[in-house]
């Protein structure tokens, strides 16, 4: 079933990692703050920013091994010896299929939260958990290159879910045709080329131009834009001024700058020392904000992120 797309190896170890495979090119796997949420009564940053809930936020990829960048930073796991740039000449499988299967194995892995099993989760807070009204398109893979993404989220949206879509915005051709998610993210590890080829590592000859045309694009979005700026030390964290320049040509709604983790795979190419701590992030965020007049107006210090926007307050989302 998964031969062509998936290979057994990738598979093998993501099934290690705990994602859930759905079809041929998609999968789930439960974020952490879920987990903290049910358990401990907490919330992850895009709660504290934006009011989702955490308990109820499906993470999912619908290109999963497909990518068209290999970040130093990244902490999934990928198989680097073959090409998986693009989608559109494979059959892909239908949105509503991938739901549907997202959301069954969204419950399995749940179940061991199950409050009969587990006395410090709240039961209707579990409940609420089995059936989710958020859905982060993201977790692995480059989700724009899948070539019925305007329809998955139409779809989402037809099921009444807040979608998040994050992409790395090196197919402005598929942001232009699709249907707007509830908010767009937009990764720009690099403020200019040169650490673009370096951080990002593309697999795609004109990433850099591509990112750029995204860039450009984003003020034709009537949904609220995020720039995540995710920063390494002694890699992009030192160049605020170039990511200034950037920013002025995307006039996106918010920024967030964040920290790269030393988590997962990523530990294989890069070391702790290249990890920010929160201080340095916020000091990052101040610079930035007196070079693009963008306010800071939160910050979460356990994901070392902080958000700026030139709005007073940020846009609740439910």
């Amino acid at each position: 079933m998964y031969g062509e797309l998936i290979p057994e190896s990738v598979k093998k170890t993501l099934l290690k990692q705990k994602y859930h495979i759905v079809g041929r090119h998609s999968a789930v796997k439960t974020c952490r703050w879920v987990r903290k949420s049910l358990v401990e009564n907490t919330v992850c940053y895009k709660s504290k920013f934006y009011g989702i809930q955490t308990h109820r936020c499906l993470q999912m990829t619908c290109a999963l091994n497909f990518c068209t960048q290999q970040c130093l930073y990244c902490w999934r796991y990928y198989d680097s010896s073959i090409d998986r740039t693009k989608m559109t000449d494979i059959e892909v499988d239908d949105p509503q299929e991938i739901i549907q299967g997202a959301l069954i194995e969204q419950k399995r892995l749940l179940s061991g939260y199950n409050p009969k099993a587990h006395n410090k989760v709240d039961p209707l807070k579990y409940s609420e958990a089995l059936s989710p009204k958020h859905v982060a398109i993201s977790l692995s893979g480059e989700p724009t290159l899948y070539p019925r993404l305007g329809e998955l989220i139409e779809e989402f949206h037809r099921m009444d879910f807040t979608t998040f879509l994050v992409t790395n915005g090196t197919v402005p051709e598929r942001l232009s045709e699709i249907t707007e998610p509830t908010q767009l993210y937009v990764s720009v590890s690099a403020p200019t080329e040169e650490i673009y080829r370096r951080l990002c590592r593309p697999q795609i000859h004109d990433g850099w131009q591509k990112l750029n045309e995204t860039l450009e694009m984003l003020h034709s979005f009537s949904c609220p834009t995020v720039l995540r700026l995710t920063l390494v030390k002694q890699h992009n964290l030192e160049h605020v001024e170039d990511y200034a320049k950037l920013i002025a040509k995307a006039e996106s709604v918010y920024i967030e700058p964040k920290a790269y983790m030393w988590v997962g795979h990523s530990r294989d190419r890069l070391a702790l020392s290249h990890m920010p701590t929160h201080e340095e992030i916020r000091e990052f965020s101040e610079n930035l904000s007196q070079l693009t007049g963008y306010r800071i107006l939160d910050e979460s210090t356990p994901s070392r992120v902080v958000l700026l926007s030139k709005l007073a307050a940020p846009m609740k989302l439910i």
